[in-house]
């Protein structure tokens, strides 16, 4: 849904026009103090779908599709790596660190997928790199990354890290999947 400037900014005038107006002196004090509630109520309730249109557009113009890209994270790992932090790189450029508490680890090892990312790139050739550390195999501090290169289009580039246990090599394994 695209939202119109205009619309937008007309609908900001109408509410300051709106706030201006002054309830007609013909009423008593009450009827008066009635009606400057209704209109506050009112003014209200149009700010708030105000501020709502407001925060589509600013997502729209912030990420547009043909430049923007989301980047999620899902584990299913349990014997062989837990997960402590992840650093991501996007062409070379850290994009985003984090530090993953014991009850973000616990949602996802149930199923639970983060949005690490949210951003935009130019359309070309582009490579992350995503640094996992965490105790592995025998407790030892365990730092592993891995590193993908995709294509950016014209429309929003889906990628997730995933982490997963692989029991033939009894360590884990780092996969990046890629959708449009």
């Amino acid at each position: 849904m695209k939202i119109d400037v205009v619309k937008v900014t007309l609908r900001i005038l109408l509410i300051v026009m709106a706030m201006i107006l002054v309830t007609p002196a013909g009423f008593s004090a009450e009827n008066r103090g009635a009606a400057l509630d209704d209109k506050v109520q009112s003014l209200k309730s149009e700010v708030m779908k105000l501020n709502r249109d407001l925060f589509i557009l600013e997502e729209e113009l912030l990420f547009p599709t043909s430049t923007q890209i989301a980047i999620f994270l899902s584990t299913d790992v349990g014997n062989y790596f837990k997960l402590d932090s992840v650093q991501l790189k996007i062409d070379e450029k850290v994009v985003a660190n984090y530090l993953y508490t014991q009850q973000e680890r616990e949602a996802l090892s149930r199923g639970g997928v983060q949005r690490l990312y949210i951003g935009n790139v130019k359309k070309g050739k582009r490579e992350i790199v995503a640094v996992f550390k965490g105790p592995g195999p025998n407790g030892r501090e365990y730092s592993r990354g891995t590193t993908h290169v995709f294509e950016k289009g014209s429309g929003t580039k889906y990628l997730e890290l995933k982490i997963t246990d692989v029991s033939q090599k009894l360590q884990p394994e780092f996969i990046v999947k890629e959708w449009e």
